[in-house]
């Protein structure tokens, strides 16, 4: 699946450029890609982007979406500057210190806001792997970022795209 995912973030650069998901499964199986990969990877994508538009999506008390409440009532919703984030168990198994410690790497240098965290957090517990690699869980935030339409600054893209195996520790 990441696979999938990888290829779909460095042929459509920003998530609104990216075709529909029939289209884009017409063309994940031109270039090979393995149906059901495909399948998985759609289906990731669909709640990625779901996720991603979830302040305007319209809910059952709020027919009009979130957008349309008054700002006040929007920022009750929002984590405080104070706030700190639990991880359930299912969460710290799911995802690992080492992906729990780089999301927290990524919050601390203020690259990955509270609203950002929960939708990365979704979808690494929706992805495969017990626990995620961490290189997966780059891809996810990477992911989220292009489905936001948001460019990371060029360091943080550097941090996610960087092969940590490589590294040598002096």
């Amino acid at each position: 699946m990441f696979e999938v995912l990888v290829f779909v973030y460095e042929n459509y650069w920003r998530g609104d450029a990216c075709p529909e998901l029939a289209h884009l499964e017409r063309k994940l199986n031109a270039v090979g890609f393995d149906a059901d990969e495909i399948q998985d990877a759609l289906a990731w994508l669909n709640d990625l982007n779901l996720a991603a538009r979830g302040l305007q999506q319209p809910t059952p008390d709020n027919a009009a979406g979130i957008s349309s409440l008054p700002l006040s009532d929007v920022k009750q919703w929002a984590p405080s500057a104070n706030s700190m984030r639990v991880y359930s168990v299912a969460e710290q198994n799911h995802l690992s210190s080492e992906c729990l410690g780089f999301v927290s790497f990524l919050e601390t240098a203020g690259v990955l806001p509270p609203h950002m965290r929960e939708i990365v957090i979704d979808r690494a517990m929706a992805a495969p792997g017990d626990p995620v690699p961490l290189d997966d869980l780059k891809i996810i935030v990477l992911m989220v970022y292009w489905s936001l339409g948001e460019e990371p600054d060029a360091l943080v893209l550097d941090e996610l795209c960087d092969d940590s195996s490589s590294r040598l520790a002096h």
